[in-house]
Order: structure tokens, then C-alpha cells, then sequence
């Protein structure tokens, strides 16, 4: 079981990474903060993922997902708003995984300078 981070950058949904993609289509579960992520990008998770919306949860709770998921076997995907190196639930997040010694991967999204020149060609 492993817990993927996935930055969503700027937030259309096809922006976001081929990898980000192809994860949200492979976990069983899913994780976003609703407040922030655009709803498009949920429909790169395939029908039947376990949608959790953390806006309105504690770091505890996200951590008891985490754990339940760790417990079932199950992978997750933790859809993230923008760059994942200056988002700091992140590290947060990773403390709590290494404290139940579960895995983890980063996958951080497409850099917004060649999301934002994209259109011009």
C-alpha cells in the first residue's frame, strides 16, 4: 500500500500530469481537499473510487484514512492544488505516514511557467 501525492497544479484538468493521471485512475481511494481542488480532476479516478473530501477534516482524521486504507491494502491518491514542494500539509502529512511506517510517493504537477505558455503554442 502507498500514498501518492499528486500536485494537481494549476488546476484544468488536463493539465495535471500524464503519471498524476494514471494514478488517480489506479487507486482504489481518493483524497482532496474540495474547498480547493477543481471537480474536473476527479474524473481522471475511475468509476467506483472511494471520493474523500478533506476540506472539512482534521490532519487526525486524514491521518485514520490513511491508516484504514494502510489496513485494507489499498493504494490512495492524494490529489493536491498546485506545487507540491511549497505545500506544507504535505510534510505533514509524510511525518504521519512514516510514524505508521507507510509508504509514499511525490509526483509533482507540470511547472506553471510552461502551463501558462502552453496556450501561446
Amino acid at each position: 500500500m502507498t500514498v501518492h501525492f499528486i500536485g494537481a497544479g494549476p488546476g484544468a484538468a488536463d493539465l495535471i500530469t500524464l503519471r498524476g493521471s494514471r494514478l488517480l485512475a489506479s487507486c482504489p481511494v481518493c483524497l482532496y481537499a474540495g474547498s480547493i481542488v477543481a471537480p474536473e480532476l476527479l474524473q481522471h479516478c475511475a468509476p467506483g473510487t472511494k471520493l474523500i473530501d478533506t476540506a472539512p477534516m482534521s490532519l487526525d482524521e486524514i491521518e485514520a484514512e490513511y491508516v484504514a486504507a494502510h489496513q485494507a491494502g489499498h493504494d490512495v491518491s492524494r490529489l493536491h492544488s498546485g506545487d507540491l514542494s511549497v505545500w506544507s500539509a504535505v510534510a505533514e502529512q509524510i511525518r504521519r505516514l512514516e510514524k505508521h511506517g507507510i509508504a509514499y510517493t511525490v509526483r509533482p504537477a507540470s511547472a506553471y511557467r510552461r502551463c501558462r505558455a502552453s496556450p501561446a503554442g
